[in-house]
Protein backbone atom coordinates (compact mmCIF):
# COMPACT_ATOMS: atom_id res chain seq x y z
CA UNK A 1 0.00 0.00 0.00
CA UNK A 2 1.31 3.30 -0.79
CA UNK A 3 -0.72 2.97 1.08
CA UNK A 4 -3.76 3.23 3.32
CA UNK A 5 -1.18 4.51 5.83
CA UNK A 6 -0.79 7.76 3.89
CA UNK A 7 -4.37 8.63 4.64
CA UNK A 8 -4.23 7.17 8.14
CA UNK A 9 -1.16 9.00 9.45
CA UNK A 10 -2.89 12.34 10.12
CA UNK A 11 -5.57 10.58 12.08
CA UNK A 12 -2.97 8.55 13.95
CA UNK A 13 -1.27 11.72 15.13
CA UNK A 14 -4.55 12.83 16.68
CA UNK A 15 -5.60 9.46 18.10
CA UNK A 16 -3.66 7.41 20.59
CA UNK A 17 -5.98 4.51 21.21
CA UNK A 18 -5.21 1.08 19.86
CA UNK A 19 -8.75 0.88 18.58
CA UNK A 20 -8.41 3.83 16.22
CA UNK A 21 -4.98 2.64 15.10
CA UNK A 22 -6.37 -0.81 14.34
CA UNK A 23 -9.36 0.61 12.53
CA UNK A 24 -7.20 2.83 10.39
CA UNK A 25 -4.75 0.09 9.52
CA UNK A 26 -7.45 -2.42 8.61
CA UNK A 27 -8.77 -0.29 5.77
CA UNK A 28 -8.62 -2.29 2.57
CA UNK A 29 -5.91 -1.47 0.11
CA UNK A 30 -8.40 -1.08 -2.69
CA UNK A 31 -10.72 1.19 -0.71
CA UNK A 32 -8.16 4.00 -0.32
CA UNK A 33 -5.64 3.68 -3.11
CA UNK A 34 -7.85 3.00 -6.08
CA UNK A 35 -6.80 6.00 -8.11
CA UNK A 36 -4.09 3.76 -9.56
CA UNK A 37 -4.58 0.56 -11.47
CA UNK A 38 -2.73 -2.05 -9.42
CA UNK A 39 -1.81 -5.71 -9.74
CA UNK A 40 -0.60 -8.27 -7.18
CA UNK A 41 3.17 -8.46 -6.83
CA UNK A 42 3.45 -11.72 -8.76
CA UNK A 43 2.42 -9.77 -11.88
CA UNK A 44 5.76 -8.00 -12.13
CA UNK A 45 9.04 -7.85 -14.03
CA UNK A 46 10.68 -11.24 -14.68
CA UNK A 47 7.42 -13.12 -14.22
CA UNK A 48 6.40 -16.19 -16.19
CA UNK A 49 3.01 -17.14 -17.63
CA UNK A 50 1.79 -20.62 -18.45
CA UNK A 51 2.16 -21.32 -22.16
CA UNK A 52 -0.66 -22.26 -24.54
CA UNK A 53 -3.33 -21.30 -22.04
CA UNK A 54 -5.79 -18.52 -21.38
CA UNK A 55 -4.37 -17.02 -18.19
CA UNK A 56 -6.09 -14.89 -15.58
CA UNK A 57 -4.61 -11.46 -14.84
CA UNK A 58 -6.24 -9.33 -12.15
CA UNK A 59 -5.94 -6.36 -9.86
CA UNK A 60 -7.67 -3.26 -8.54
CA UNK A 61 -8.66 0.22 -9.72
CA UNK A 62 -11.49 2.70 -9.29
CA UNK A 63 -14.99 1.19 -9.51
CA UNK A 64 -16.28 1.39 -13.06
CA UNK A 65 -12.85 2.08 -14.56
CA UNK A 66 -11.85 0.47 -17.85
CA UNK A 67 -8.66 -1.56 -17.72
CA UNK A 68 -6.88 -2.67 -20.89
CA UNK A 69 -4.15 -5.33 -20.92
CA UNK A 70 -1.91 -5.52 -24.00
CA UNK A 71 0.70 -8.21 -24.53
CA UNK A 72 3.69 -7.85 -26.81
CA UNK A 73 2.73 -11.14 -28.49
CA UNK A 74 -0.20 -9.20 -30.00
CA UNK A 75 -2.94 -10.21 -27.59
CA UNK A 76 -5.23 -7.60 -26.06
CA UNK A 77 -8.14 -7.80 -23.66
CA UNK A 78 -10.07 -5.36 -21.51
CA UNK A 79 -12.68 -5.14 -18.77
CA UNK A 80 -14.41 -2.70 -16.43
CA UNK A 81 -13.86 -2.92 -12.68
CA UNK A 82 -16.71 -4.01 -10.46
CA UNK A 83 -18.39 -1.96 -7.74
CA UNK A 84 -15.54 -2.72 -5.32
CA UNK A 85 -12.79 -1.88 -7.77
CA UNK A 86 -11.73 -5.40 -8.66
CA UNK A 87 -10.91 -6.41 -12.21
CA UNK A 88 -9.88 -9.65 -13.94
CA UNK A 89 -9.13 -10.43 -17.57
CA UNK A 90 -8.09 -13.54 -19.46
CA UNK A 91 -5.18 -13.41 -21.86
CA UNK A 92 -4.16 -16.12 -24.30
CA UNK A 93 -0.50 -17.06 -24.37
CA UNK A 94 1.45 -18.61 -27.24
CA UNK A 95 4.04 -21.35 -26.98
CA UNK A 96 7.10 -20.77 -24.81
CA UNK A 97 9.40 -17.81 -25.28
CA UNK A 98 11.13 -14.93 -23.52
CA UNK A 99 11.55 -11.17 -23.81
CA UNK A 100 7.86 -10.36 -23.75
CA UNK A 101 6.11 -7.50 -21.98
CA UNK A 102 2.66 -6.61 -20.68
CA UNK A 103 1.11 -3.15 -20.65
CA UNK A 104 -1.79 -2.46 -18.30
CA UNK A 105 -3.66 0.80 -19.01
CA UNK A 106 -6.28 2.61 -16.98
CA UNK A 107 -5.99 5.90 -15.18
CA UNK A 108 -2.29 5.06 -15.11
CA UNK A 109 -0.03 2.71 -17.06
CA UNK A 110 1.96 -0.22 -15.72
CA UNK A 111 4.51 -1.99 -17.93
CA UNK A 112 5.79 -5.43 -16.94
CA UNK A 113 9.08 -6.32 -18.61
CA UNK A 114 11.13 -9.45 -19.25
CA UNK A 115 8.08 -11.70 -19.19
CA UNK A 116 8.70 -15.36 -20.01
CA UNK A 117 6.17 -17.88 -21.23
CA UNK A 118 6.64 -21.51 -20.34
CA UNK A 119 5.66 -24.05 -17.70
CA UNK A 120 4.52 -22.96 -14.23
CA UNK A 121 4.19 -25.20 -11.15
CA UNK A 122 2.83 -24.36 -7.72
CA UNK A 123 4.78 -25.96 -4.85
CA UNK A 124 2.83 -26.29 -1.58
CA UNK A 125 3.43 -27.86 1.80
CA UNK A 126 4.88 -27.58 5.26
CA UNK A 127 8.48 -27.23 6.45
CA UNK A 128 10.07 -29.94 4.32
CA UNK A 129 8.68 -28.27 1.21
CA UNK A 130 10.14 -25.00 2.46
CA UNK A 131 13.52 -26.54 3.36
CA UNK A 132 16.01 -24.52 1.36
CA UNK A 133 18.79 -25.50 -1.02
CA UNK A 134 21.19 -23.69 1.33
CA UNK A 135 20.36 -26.21 4.08
CA UNK A 136 20.52 -29.29 1.87
CA UNK A 137 23.44 -31.62 1.19
CA UNK A 138 23.53 -30.36 -2.38
CA UNK A 139 24.12 -26.66 -1.67
CA UNK A 140 27.77 -26.61 -2.79
CA UNK A 141 26.87 -28.08 -6.14
CA UNK A 142 24.57 -25.14 -6.91
CA UNK A 143 27.04 -22.38 -6.01
CA UNK A 144 27.59 -21.34 -9.63
CA UNK A 145 24.11 -21.86 -11.08
CA UNK A 146 22.95 -19.27 -13.63
CA UNK A 147 19.61 -20.11 -15.23
CA UNK A 148 17.81 -16.85 -15.88
CA UNK A 149 14.83 -18.59 -17.47
CA UNK A 150 14.21 -20.74 -14.45
CA UNK A 151 11.98 -18.22 -12.70
CA UNK A 152 11.35 -18.37 -8.94
CA UNK A 153 8.65 -16.68 -6.87
CA UNK A 154 8.85 -17.07 -3.11
CA UNK A 155 6.97 -15.02 -0.55
CA UNK A 156 6.93 -14.87 3.23
CA UNK A 157 4.69 -17.28 5.06
CA UNK A 158 1.36 -15.85 6.17
CA UNK A 159 -1.90 -17.06 7.63
CA UNK A 160 -5.19 -15.28 8.15
CA UNK A 161 -8.70 -16.00 9.41
CA UNK A 162 -10.34 -14.72 6.21
CA UNK A 163 -9.35 -15.19 2.55
CA UNK A 164 -6.80 -12.58 1.48
CA UNK A 165 -6.94 -10.99 -1.94
CA UNK A 166 -3.32 -9.95 -1.71
CA UNK A 167 -0.34 -10.98 0.38
CA UNK A 168 1.30 -8.43 2.63
CA UNK A 169 4.91 -9.29 1.73
CA UNK A 170 6.25 -6.09 0.21
CA UNK A 171 9.57 -7.60 -0.92
CA UNK A 172 8.58 -10.71 -2.86
CA UNK A 173 9.52 -10.57 -6.54
CA UNK A 174 10.09 -12.93 -9.43
CA UNK A 175 13.76 -13.83 -9.74
CA UNK A 176 15.86 -15.59 -12.31
CA UNK A 177 17.84 -18.50 -10.90
CA UNK A 178 21.19 -17.34 -9.53
CA UNK A 179 23.24 -18.81 -6.68
CA UNK A 180 21.58 -16.32 -4.33
CA UNK A 181 17.98 -17.01 -5.37
CA UNK A 182 18.62 -20.76 -5.56
CA UNK A 183 19.97 -20.92 -2.00
CA UNK A 184 16.82 -19.40 -0.50
CA UNK A 185 14.43 -21.56 -2.52
CA UNK A 186 12.78 -24.83 -1.51
CA UNK A 187 15.24 -27.60 -2.39
CA UNK A 188 12.48 -29.93 -3.60
CA UNK A 189 10.92 -27.20 -5.75
CA UNK A 190 14.30 -26.01 -7.03
CA UNK A 191 15.62 -29.39 -8.15
CA UNK A 192 12.22 -30.19 -9.68
CA UNK A 193 12.14 -26.93 -11.62
CA UNK A 194 15.79 -27.08 -12.67
CA UNK A 195 15.42 -30.61 -14.05
CA UNK A 196 12.29 -29.66 -16.00
CA UNK A 197 13.94 -26.51 -17.35
CA UNK A 198 17.00 -28.37 -18.56
CA UNK A 199 15.17 -31.37 -19.99
CA UNK A 200 12.40 -29.40 -21.74
CA UNK A 201 14.69 -26.59 -22.87
CA UNK A 202 12.04 -23.95 -22.15
CA UNK A 203 11.35 -21.41 -19.39
CA UNK A 204 9.99 -22.91 -16.16
CA UNK A 205 8.51 -21.10 -13.20
CA UNK A 206 8.11 -22.38 -9.65
CA UNK A 207 5.90 -20.64 -7.11
CA UNK A 208 6.83 -21.64 -3.57
CA UNK A 209 4.13 -21.45 -0.88
CA UNK A 210 5.29 -23.35 2.19
CA UNK A 211 4.47 -22.95 5.89
CA UNK A 212 6.13 -24.97 8.66
CA UNK A 213 4.13 -27.07 11.09
CA UNK A 214 0.83 -26.81 9.25
CA UNK A 215 -1.80 -29.58 9.13
CA UNK A 216 -3.74 -30.37 5.99
CA UNK A 217 -6.82 -28.89 7.67
CA UNK A 218 -5.18 -25.48 7.40
CA UNK A 219 -4.82 -25.84 3.62
CA UNK A 220 -8.55 -26.30 2.98
CA UNK A 221 -11.45 -23.82 3.30
CA UNK A 222 -13.68 -24.68 6.23
CA UNK A 223 -16.65 -25.21 3.91
CA UNK A 224 -14.82 -28.14 2.30
CA UNK A 225 -14.19 -29.95 5.61
CA UNK A 226 -16.97 -28.82 7.90
CA UNK A 227 -18.49 -32.32 7.93
CA UNK A 228 -15.17 -34.06 8.59
CA UNK A 229 -15.20 -35.36 12.18
CA UNK A 230 -11.46 -34.89 12.67
CA UNK A 231 -11.55 -31.35 11.31
CA UNK A 232 -14.44 -30.53 13.60
CA UNK A 233 -12.58 -32.00 16.57
CA UNK A 234 -9.44 -30.01 15.78
CA UNK A 235 -11.42 -26.82 15.35
CA UNK A 236 -13.21 -27.30 18.67
CA UNK A 237 -9.97 -28.11 20.49
CA UNK A 238 -8.33 -24.91 19.26
CA UNK A 239 -11.44 -22.88 20.00
CA UNK A 240 -11.48 -24.25 23.55
CA UNK A 241 -7.78 -23.43 23.93
CA UNK A 242 -8.38 -19.88 22.73
CA UNK A 243 -11.29 -19.49 25.15
CA UNK A 244 -9.20 -20.63 28.12
CA UNK A 245 -6.34 -18.32 27.19
CA UNK A 246 -8.74 -15.40 26.85
CA UNK A 247 -9.97 -16.03 30.38
CA UNK A 248 -6.56 -16.69 31.94
CA UNK A 249 -4.31 -14.28 30.05
CA UNK A 250 -6.61 -11.93 28.21
CA UNK A 251 -5.47 -13.22 24.80
CA UNK A 252 -8.49 -12.06 22.83
CA UNK A 253 -9.04 -11.90 19.09
CA UNK A 254 -9.55 -8.16 19.29
CA UNK A 255 -6.22 -7.55 21.03
CA UNK A 256 -4.37 -9.86 18.67
CA UNK A 257 -5.72 -8.14 15.57
CA UNK A 258 -5.01 -4.69 16.99
CA UNK A 259 -1.42 -5.71 17.76
CA UNK A 260 -1.08 -7.22 14.30
CA UNK A 261 -2.17 -4.03 12.55
CA UNK A 262 0.17 -1.99 14.72
CA UNK A 263 3.08 -4.22 13.74
CA UNK A 264 1.95 -4.21 10.10
CA UNK A 265 2.04 -0.41 10.11
CA UNK A 266 5.64 -0.47 11.29
CA UNK A 267 6.51 -3.08 8.65
CA UNK A 268 4.89 -1.09 5.84
CA UNK A 269 6.60 2.10 6.95
CA UNK A 270 9.97 0.36 6.76
CA UNK A 271 9.19 -1.12 3.33
CA UNK A 272 8.06 2.27 2.00
CA UNK A 273 11.30 3.76 3.31
CA UNK A 274 13.32 1.20 1.34
CA UNK A 275 14.39 -1.03 4.23
CA UNK A 276 14.74 -4.72 3.43
CA UNK A 277 16.48 -6.47 6.33
CA UNK A 278 15.31 -7.30 9.85
CA UNK A 279 18.90 -7.92 10.87
CA UNK A 280 22.17 -8.88 9.21
CA UNK A 281 20.87 -12.29 8.19
CA UNK A 282 17.06 -12.08 7.93
CA UNK A 283 14.86 -10.21 5.49
CA UNK A 284 11.94 -8.16 6.73
CA UNK A 285 8.69 -10.14 6.75
CA UNK A 286 5.12 -9.17 7.57
CA UNK A 287 3.94 -9.89 11.14
CA UNK A 288 1.97 -13.02 11.95
CA UNK A 289 -0.43 -13.85 14.76
CA UNK A 290 0.54 -16.73 17.04
CA UNK A 291 -2.25 -16.49 19.64
CA UNK A 292 -5.12 -16.99 20.19
CA UNK A 293 -5.28 -20.43 18.59
CA UNK A 294 -8.27 -19.53 16.43
CA UNK A 295 -6.09 -17.03 14.57
CA UNK A 296 -3.02 -19.27 14.50
CA UNK A 297 -1.36 -21.25 11.74
CA UNK A 298 -2.87 -24.60 12.78
CA UNK A 299 -6.50 -23.52 12.77
CA UNK A 300 -8.54 -24.98 9.89
CA UNK A 301 -8.44 -22.91 6.67
CA UNK A 302 -6.09 -20.19 7.96
CA UNK A 303 -3.23 -21.33 5.70
CA UNK A 304 -5.42 -21.63 2.62
CA UNK A 305 -6.70 -18.10 3.19
CA UNK A 306 -3.23 -16.55 3.00
CA UNK A 307 -1.05 -18.97 1.04
CA UNK A 308 -3.41 -20.23 -1.67
CA UNK A 309 -6.36 -17.85 -2.04
CA UNK A 310 -4.21 -14.86 -3.10
CA UNK A 311 -2.59 -16.75 -6.00
CA UNK A 312 -5.80 -18.28 -7.32
CA UNK A 313 -6.32 -18.59 -10.29
CA UNK A 314 -2.82 -17.77 -11.53
CA UNK A 315 -2.16 -20.02 -14.52
CA UNK A 316 -0.26 -23.18 -13.58
CA UNK A 317 0.45 -26.55 -15.14
CA UNK A 318 0.15 -28.46 -11.88
CA UNK A 319 0.85 -28.72 -8.15
CA UNK A 320 3.64 -30.37 -6.16
CA UNK A 321 2.52 -31.27 -2.61
CA UNK A 322 4.83 -32.09 0.31
CA UNK A 323 2.85 -32.21 3.56
CA UNK A 324 1.78 -34.93 5.95
CA UNK A 325 4.14 -35.03 8.91
CA UNK A 326 1.79 -32.85 10.95
CA UNK A 327 -1.09 -35.26 10.19
CA UNK A 328 0.83 -38.37 11.21
CA UNK A 329 1.22 -38.08 14.95
CA UNK A 330 -0.69 -41.33 15.49
CA UNK A 331 -2.09 -44.16 13.37
CA UNK A 332 -5.79 -43.15 13.32
CA UNK A 333 -4.85 -39.63 12.28
CA UNK A 334 -2.50 -40.89 9.56
CA UNK A 335 -5.12 -43.27 8.18
CA UNK A 336 -7.64 -40.44 7.97
CA UNK A 337 -5.21 -38.50 5.77
CA UNK A 338 -6.36 -40.48 2.74
CA UNK A 339 -9.79 -38.89 2.79
CA UNK A 340 -8.41 -35.45 3.58
CA UNK A 341 -5.87 -35.55 0.75
CA UNK A 342 -8.55 -36.74 -1.65
CA UNK A 343 -10.76 -33.82 -0.60
CA UNK A 344 -7.90 -31.36 -1.07
CA UNK A 345 -6.98 -32.55 -4.56
CA UNK A 346 -10.54 -32.47 -5.85
CA UNK A 347 -11.16 -29.08 -4.28
CA UNK A 348 -7.99 -27.44 -5.65
CA UNK A 349 -8.75 -28.65 -9.15
CA UNK A 350 -12.34 -27.48 -8.94
CA UNK A 351 -11.33 -24.18 -7.33
CA UNK A 352 -8.80 -23.29 -10.05
CA UNK A 353 -11.22 -24.32 -12.77
CA UNK A 354 -14.04 -22.20 -11.38
CA UNK A 355 -11.96 -19.14 -10.52
CA UNK A 356 -10.41 -19.21 -13.99
CA UNK A 357 -13.89 -19.46 -15.52
CA UNK A 358 -13.07 -22.81 -17.04
CA UNK A 359 -9.72 -21.88 -18.58
CA UNK A 360 -7.76 -24.05 -16.13
CA UNK A 361 -8.59 -27.77 -16.54
CA UNK A 362 -10.34 -29.48 -13.65
CA UNK A 363 -7.93 -32.43 -13.74
CA UNK A 364 -4.52 -30.76 -13.79
CA UNK A 365 -1.57 -32.86 -12.52
CA UNK A 366 -1.17 -33.20 -8.76
CA UNK A 367 2.06 -34.77 -7.48
CA UNK A 368 2.38 -36.02 -3.91
CA UNK A 369 5.61 -36.42 -1.94
CA UNK A 370 5.46 -39.60 0.12
CA UNK A 371 7.01 -39.20 3.57
CA UNK A 372 10.70 -40.16 3.84
CA UNK A 373 12.27 -42.35 6.51
CA UNK A 374 12.52 -41.19 10.11
CA UNK A 375 13.33 -42.82 13.48
CA UNK A 376 15.45 -45.86 14.23
CA UNK A 377 16.06 -48.31 11.36
CA UNK A 378 13.49 -51.08 10.96
CA UNK A 379 14.17 -54.19 13.06
CA UNK A 380 10.76 -55.92 13.08
CA UNK A 381 9.02 -57.41 10.01
CA UNK A 382 6.05 -55.06 10.52
CA UNK A 383 5.76 -52.08 12.82
CA UNK A 384 2.48 -51.16 14.49
CA UNK A 385 0.89 -48.32 16.41
CA UNK A 386 4.25 -46.77 17.21
CA UNK A 387 4.83 -46.04 13.49
CA UNK A 388 2.09 -43.79 12.05
CA UNK A 389 4.15 -42.60 9.09
CA UNK A 390 3.65 -46.06 7.57
CA UNK A 391 -0.10 -45.51 7.45
CA UNK A 392 0.36 -42.04 6.01
CA UNK A 393 2.48 -43.49 3.19
CA UNK A 394 -0.23 -46.05 2.54
CA UNK A 395 -2.86 -43.29 2.48
CA UNK A 396 -0.82 -41.40 -0.12
CA UNK A 397 -0.26 -44.54 -2.18
CA UNK A 398 -3.99 -45.24 -2.33
CA UNK A 399 -4.76 -41.65 -3.31
CA UNK A 400 -2.20 -41.92 -6.10
CA UNK A 401 -3.77 -45.15 -7.35
CA UNK A 402 -7.38 -44.00 -7.15
CA UNK A 403 -7.43 -40.39 -8.37
CA UNK A 404 -6.68 -39.82 -12.09
CA UNK A 405 -3.69 -37.67 -13.05
CA UNK A 406 -2.32 -37.94 -9.51
CA UNK A 407 1.22 -39.20 -8.96
CA UNK A 408 3.63 -39.80 -6.09
CA UNK A 409 7.36 -39.41 -5.55
CA UNK A 410 8.57 -42.19 -3.24
CA UNK A 411 11.24 -41.10 -0.77
CA UNK A 412 11.77 -43.89 1.78
CA UNK A 413 15.42 -44.07 0.74
CA UNK A 414 15.84 -40.45 1.85
CA UNK A 415 15.35 -39.02 5.31
CA UNK A 416 17.20 -39.11 8.59
CA UNK A 417 16.87 -41.30 11.70
CA UNK A 418 16.93 -38.24 13.99
CA UNK A 419 16.21 -35.03 12.10
CA UNK A 420 12.62 -34.27 11.09
CA UNK A 421 14.04 -32.10 8.29
CA UNK A 422 16.38 -34.33 6.28
CA UNK A 423 18.91 -32.64 4.03
CA UNK A 424 18.80 -35.15 1.13
CA UNK A 425 16.10 -33.32 -0.82
CA UNK A 426 17.57 -33.49 -4.33
CA UNK A 427 16.39 -37.07 -5.09
CA UNK A 428 12.83 -36.04 -4.24
CA UNK A 429 12.92 -33.02 -6.55
CA UNK A 430 14.42 -35.06 -9.38
CA UNK A 431 11.78 -37.79 -8.95
CA UNK A 432 9.00 -35.23 -9.15
CA UNK A 433 10.55 -33.91 -12.36
CA UNK A 434 10.75 -37.41 -13.86
CA UNK A 435 7.09 -38.00 -13.02
CA UNK A 436 6.13 -34.78 -14.79
CA UNK A 437 8.37 -35.47 -17.77
CA UNK A 438 6.75 -38.85 -18.33
CA UNK A 439 3.13 -38.19 -17.45
CA UNK A 440 2.56 -34.49 -18.20
CA UNK A 441 5.06 -33.89 -20.99
CA UNK A 442 5.03 -37.32 -22.65
CA UNK A 443 8.80 -37.81 -22.59
CA UNK A 444 10.33 -41.25 -23.00
CA UNK A 445 11.46 -41.64 -19.41
CA UNK A 446 10.44 -43.84 -16.49
CA UNK A 447 8.87 -41.60 -13.90
CA UNK A 448 8.16 -43.91 -10.97
CA UNK A 449 9.54 -46.97 -9.27
CA UNK A 450 7.82 -50.38 -9.16
CA UNK A 451 4.17 -50.12 -8.10
CA UNK A 452 2.25 -52.98 -6.53
CA UNK A 453 -0.40 -54.18 -8.97
CA UNK A 454 -1.76 -57.52 -7.76
CA UNK A 455 -0.85 -60.78 -6.06
CA UNK A 456 -1.64 -64.47 -6.17
CA UNK A 457 -1.01 -67.24 -3.66
CA UNK A 458 0.48 -70.44 -5.08
CA UNK A 459 2.03 -73.48 -3.36
CA UNK A 460 3.02 -71.69 -0.19
CA UNK A 461 4.32 -68.58 -1.93
CA UNK A 462 2.86 -65.18 -2.72
CA UNK A 463 3.55 -63.83 -6.18
CA UNK A 464 3.55 -60.01 -6.28
CA UNK A 465 3.05 -58.41 -9.68
CA UNK A 466 4.37 -54.88 -10.28
CA UNK A 467 3.77 -52.06 -12.72
CA UNK A 468 6.29 -49.36 -13.70
CA UNK A 469 9.16 -51.83 -13.70
CA UNK A 470 10.96 -49.95 -16.47
CA UNK A 471 13.88 -52.07 -17.67
CA UNK A 472 13.31 -54.56 -14.88
CA UNK A 473 13.39 -55.03 -11.13
CA UNK A 474 16.51 -54.79 -9.01
CA UNK A 475 17.55 -54.62 -5.37
CA UNK A 476 19.38 -51.66 -3.89
CA UNK A 477 22.37 -53.88 -3.12
CA UNK A 478 23.68 -57.15 -4.49
CA UNK A 479 22.40 -59.11 -1.49
CA UNK A 480 18.84 -60.44 -1.41
CA UNK A 481 15.73 -58.36 -0.89
CA UNK A 482 14.97 -58.26 2.83
CA UNK A 483 12.19 -55.70 3.33
CA UNK A 484 9.25 -58.08 2.75
CA UNK A 485 7.11 -59.57 5.52
CA UNK A 486 4.64 -62.43 5.21
CA UNK A 487 1.81 -63.74 7.36
CA UNK A 488 -0.79 -66.47 7.44
CA UNK A 489 -4.36 -66.26 8.65
CA UNK A 490 -3.08 -65.86 12.22
CA UNK A 491 -1.86 -62.39 11.21
CA UNK A 492 1.56 -63.02 12.74
CA UNK A 493 4.26 -61.41 10.63
CA UNK A 494 7.60 -63.01 9.74
CA UNK A 495 10.53 -61.83 7.68
CA UNK A 496 10.17 -63.26 4.19
CA UNK A 497 12.46 -64.58 1.51
CA UNK A 498 11.94 -62.59 -1.70
CA UNK A 499 13.16 -63.35 -5.19
CA UNK A 500 12.70 -61.34 -8.36
CA UNK A 501 11.49 -62.98 -11.56
CA UNK A 502 10.52 -60.72 -14.43
CA UNK A 503 7.90 -58.26 -13.18
CA UNK A 504 7.18 -60.43 -10.16
CA UNK A 505 8.60 -60.82 -6.68
CA UNK A 506 8.08 -64.29 -5.18
CA UNK A 507 7.69 -64.13 -1.41
CA UNK A 508 7.77 -67.04 1.04
CA UNK A 509 8.88 -68.14 4.51
CA UNK A 510 9.45 -71.55 6.12
CA UNK A 511 7.56 -70.15 9.12
CA UNK A 512 4.38 -69.53 7.08
CA UNK A 513 3.13 -72.67 5.38
CA UNK A 514 -0.14 -71.17 4.14
CA UNK A 515 0.56 -67.49 3.45
CA UNK A 516 -2.26 -64.99 3.18
CA UNK A 517 -0.68 -61.53 3.10
CA UNK A 518 2.51 -59.62 2.36
CA UNK A 519 3.73 -56.20 3.45
CA UNK A 520 6.74 -54.34 2.15
CA UNK A 521 8.90 -51.75 3.96
CA UNK A 522 6.24 -51.43 6.64
CA UNK A 523 8.16 -49.28 9.11
CA UNK A 524 8.96 -45.68 10.03
CA UNK A 525 12.48 -46.09 8.68
CA UNK A 526 13.00 -49.02 6.28
CA UNK A 527 15.89 -47.24 4.56
CA UNK A 528 18.59 -49.67 5.71
CA UNK A 529 16.81 -52.73 4.38
CA UNK A 530 17.71 -53.94 0.89
CA UNK A 531 14.89 -52.15 -0.91
CA UNK A 532 13.22 -52.87 -4.23
CA UNK A 533 13.90 -50.58 -7.22
CA UNK A 534 13.60 -50.69 -10.96
CA UNK A 535 16.79 -50.64 -13.00
CA UNK A 536 16.22 -46.92 -13.60
CA UNK A 537 17.00 -46.39 -9.90
CA UNK A 538 13.52 -45.46 -8.65
CA UNK A 539 12.25 -47.12 -5.44
CA UNK A 540 9.06 -49.04 -4.84
CA UNK A 541 6.51 -47.62 -2.44
CA UNK A 542 5.68 -49.44 0.79
CA UNK A 543 2.48 -51.41 0.32
CA UNK A 544 0.36 -54.19 1.80
CA UNK A 545 -1.78 -56.88 0.17
CA UNK A 546 -4.11 -57.32 3.17
CA UNK A 547 -7.01 -55.24 4.40
CA UNK A 548 -6.69 -56.15 8.05
CA UNK A 549 -7.48 -53.38 10.56
CA UNK A 550 -4.42 -51.29 11.28
CA UNK A 551 -5.50 -50.39 14.78
CA UNK A 552 -8.00 -51.37 17.45
CA UNK A 553 -10.41 -48.56 18.24
CA UNK A 554 -10.23 -49.62 21.89
CA UNK A 555 -6.43 -49.58 21.99
CA UNK A 556 -4.41 -46.78 23.55
CA UNK A 557 -3.34 -44.14 21.07
CA UNK A 558 0.45 -43.95 20.70
CA UNK A 559 1.87 -40.57 19.66
CA UNK A 560 5.08 -40.59 17.65
CA UNK A 561 7.92 -38.88 19.49
CA UNK A 562 10.86 -36.91 18.18
CA UNK A 563 14.08 -38.92 18.65
CA UNK A 564 16.69 -37.57 21.02
CA UNK A 565 19.66 -36.18 19.13
CA UNK A 566 22.99 -37.74 20.24
CA UNK A 567 25.77 -35.37 21.21
CA UNK A 568 27.78 -34.39 18.18
CA UNK A 569 25.22 -35.87 15.77
CA UNK A 570 25.98 -34.97 12.15
CA UNK A 571 23.46 -35.91 9.42
CA UNK A 572 24.85 -37.60 6.34
CA UNK A 573 23.37 -38.70 3.05
CA UNK A 574 22.61 -42.33 2.29
CA UNK A 575 23.72 -44.61 -0.50
CA UNK A 576 21.07 -45.37 -3.07
CA UNK A 577 21.09 -46.62 -6.66
CA UNK A 578 21.79 -43.95 -9.23
CA UNK A 579 18.78 -42.68 -11.15
CA UNK A 580 19.09 -43.38 -14.86
CA UNK A 581 15.59 -42.82 -16.19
Amino acid sequence: MNRSLQQCIPALKMCTTTYIFSLCMSLSVWSTALAEVRLPRFFSDNMILQQNQTNAIWGWADPGEEVIVRASWEATTSTVTDSEGRWKVFLKTPSYGTGYSLRVDGSNTTVINNVAIGEVWLCLGQSNMGWSVQNSFEADGESAVDLQNLRIFKSAREHWHKPLEENRDGLCVWKGCTPESAMETSAVAYFFGKKLHQELGIPVGIIQRAYAGTPIEGWLPWEEQKNDPRSKAQKKMLEDTASRMAEKRGETVEKAIATFHSELAVYNTKIDAGETMKNKFRQLTPPIITRPATLGHQFPENIFNAMVAPVTPFGIRGIIWYQGERNSKNVPQAMHYQQQLKTLIYFYRRHWNQKSEGHMPDDFPFQITQLPSWHAPQSEPVEGLESPWVENREAMRLVRENIPNTFMAVSIDTGDPVELHPKNKKPIGIRHALIALQNTYGKNVIGEGPRYHSHTVHNGTVLIQFESVGSGLRAARSTGLNAFAIAGSDQVWHWANAKMKGNTVIVSSPNVIDPVAVRYAWAMNPSERNLLYNIEGLPASPFRTDNWPLFDAEAEIIEVQKPKKPNGYAPHDWDRPAMNP
